[in-house]
């Protein structure tokens, strides 16, 4: 329901997603000669990828994934024996505003992390009690989620605090989820773009309300994301607070059967959804000053600029207290008036998110319909590798709306398309604001065009023009020789330029390829324990059964006692009737 327009071919292409034909590997993508490595290692691991896959079927199988083990993560998660709660958990989970939102804004890798959080803890049960392949199965967790620096952040935390340090295991899983994370930590590090951020981001990254309750209500029902573009219509309704207090009224006492039937991570789960909330909340609170000040002083702060994102563990949390409070409310209704009117309940409560958020179906009711390239990139591609140099790619802007894309904002995909290094302005404008980027070569270049200096003084051997509405002057490309002239595309060449590639010094590199192989080491021997230990923990659901589960009826059962032949008295007749 949630991506049926992707069974049309094409690429799906909206603000952060943009997959290409075939990503090429290079030290660009491994890690960024100039700005913050914020896609580090997703690039590299997407340019593996296409070694063995085109980029078409990449993104169908990463987005599947993402609601698929989202939902069913959810509902292993959840501490119960029946399947109508386990139900209610998966789609609480997974048909919610934060996956709509970060879906429409093109996070998809931050879905990622998403989508294995309840698996990540899982896995951390695991090690905690012992279990055999437990810290494989953390490790394979762990591993799409550090991806992305933030993703590899929530992990690195969920595993600090629901795995406490008293046994030697515990400390080498904490040791692996940090090699993992090692690849953007190098990157950063090594790299010239330094580790801070614009202060003015803060403010245009902060949570924002999505109706009239304000942005406490938008938090508690997983959204208020700072892009107003990205938030699906039905946020907007005066219902959405309403229907958000019943979510939050119904989730109360599921919250505290949730810590009465898992006792030994119950709190530590509230304390990891709680620091998570706060993190989206201090945006627009006083704390948005302390905010300002690490993003300006602390290298890596501006992570925390976007702190919506980090809603993640209370999401999950939610889900979870909404399911077992859903079960409650069931029980007492059985137990006073009829079977029939728990099972009613537990299915309204499945289909309260749907219902509450009806414009995720479809690809947000076509918001996420594929579309082609054009010709013009692939000949501009092969014209770019006969004769490698780096590209300025213009108009000198991040994000823009090309008419082959539908119209919609899409980040430029000439870095992952081409197999040279793309210099591309790396400023994000926010309505009126415009938030700097990190890159001292984009902002020198920025300044140069801005004073209407030719695009040759930049020293890049070539430069791309998106032809549309933004299309630079004749001011700007003199001195250049075009080279290719499409329908949607100009390719000039600088004859000024030095025919090399900016390249990363020696060591830089050997710290950058460390980094990337051990992480794989990390992964690959996770994968290859599990393979070796044949465990399948993950496949057997874990059942939580208390007293009064005793009193439900057990539906598959009941259904067979029904059956011509079968003998509703004998339990044997039951048994063998289940296979």
């Amino acid at each position: 329901m949630v991506l049926a327009p992707l069974a049309l071919p094409g690429y799906v292409q909206r603000y952060d997603m943009t997959f290409v034909p075939r990503q090429p590997m290079t030290w660009e993508m491994l890690a960024p000669a100039d700005a913050l490595p914020r896609a580090v290692p997703l690039d590299a691991a997407v340019s593996a990828a296409s070694f063995v896959m085109p980029g078409w079927l990449l993104q169908r199988i990463a987005l599947v994934a993402i609601v698929y083990l989202a939902a069913l993560g959810a509902a292993r998660l959840l501490p119960t024996a029946r399947l109508l709660p386990r139900v209610v958990a998966a789609l609480a989970y997974a048909w919610t505003p934060y996956l709509a939102e970060r879906l429409l804004l093109g996070q998809w890798v931050l879905l990622l992390a998403y989508a294995c959080l309840p698996w990540l803890i899982i896995a951390a049960g695991d090690v905690r009690a012992g279990r055999r392949g437990g810290l494989p199965r953390l490790v394979v967790a762990a591993a799409p989620a550090a991806l992305t620096p933030t993703g590899g952040l929530i992990a690195l935390a969920t595993v600090a605090v629901l795995v406490p340090l008293r046994r030697r295991v515990t400390a080498v899983a904490l040791a692996a989820v940090a090699a993992l994370n090692t690849p953007w930590l190098v990157a950063a590090l090594t790299g010239p773009a330094g580790g801070t951020s614009d202060p003015e981001g803060v403010a245009q990254f902060a949570a924002r309300a999505e109706n009239g309750a304000g942005v406490w209500m938008a938090l508690a029902g997983t959204g208020g994301i700072w892009n107003a573009q990205t938030v699906p219509a039905s946020r907007e309704s005066v219902l959405v607070p309403l229907v958000t207090v019943l979510l939050l009224a119904v989730a109360l006492p599921g919250l505290r059967e949730l810590r009465r039937r898992r006792p030994e991570d119950a709190v530590r789960l509230f304390v990891l959804a709680a620091a998570g909330f706060l993190l989206a909340l201090a945006g627009v609170t006083p704390a948005a000053g302390l905010l300002e000040w690490a993003v300006v002083h602390v290298p890596g702060g501006g992570l925390l600029r976007d702190g919506q994102k980090f809603l993640i563990p209370y999401a999950l949390v939610l889900a979870l207290g909404f399911a077992l409070g859903a079960e409650l409310l069931a029980e007492r209704l059985v137990r006073r008036w009829d079977a029939a009117l728990g099972r009613v309940v537990l299915a309204a409560a499945a289909l309260l998110p749907v219902v509450l958020l009806p414009d995720l179906a479809f690809g947000a009711l076509g918001q996420l319909r594929p579309v082609r390239y054009p010709a013009d990139f692939g000949a501009v591609a092969a014209l770019v590798r006969e004769r490698p140099g780096e590209v300025l790619s213009l108009p000198f802007e991040g994000y823009q709306r090309y008419a082959w894309g539908g119209g919609v904002v899409i980040r430029d995909p000439a870095p992952r398309y081409l197999d040279v290094p793309v210099l591309m302005n790396d400023a994000l404008r926010v309505g009126p604001v415009t938030v700097d980027g990190e890159s001292p070569r984009a902002a020198v270049v920025g300044e140069l065009l801005a004073r209407g200096r030719p695009a040759a003084e930049a020293g890049t051997r070539w430069v791309l023009v998106a032809r549309g509405a933004q299309e630079p002057g004749t001011a700007a490309l003199s001195g250049l020789r075009l080279v290719y002239d499409g329908r949607y595309l100009q390719l000039w060449e600088n004859p000024a330029a030095p025919a090399v590639l900016r390249e990363a010094g020696t060591g830089r590199r050997a710290a950058i390829l460390s980094a990337h192989l051990l992480a794989a080491a990390v992964v690959i021997s996770g994968v290859l324990a599990l393979l070796l230990l044949g465990s399948r923990s993950w496949y057997r659901p874990r059942t939580h059964r208390t007293g009064e589960e005793r009193s439900w009826p057990n539906w598959p059962r009941s259904l067979l006692r029904r059956l011509p032949g079968a003998s509703s008295g004998s339990s044997e007749c039951s048994r063998r009737s289940a296979p």
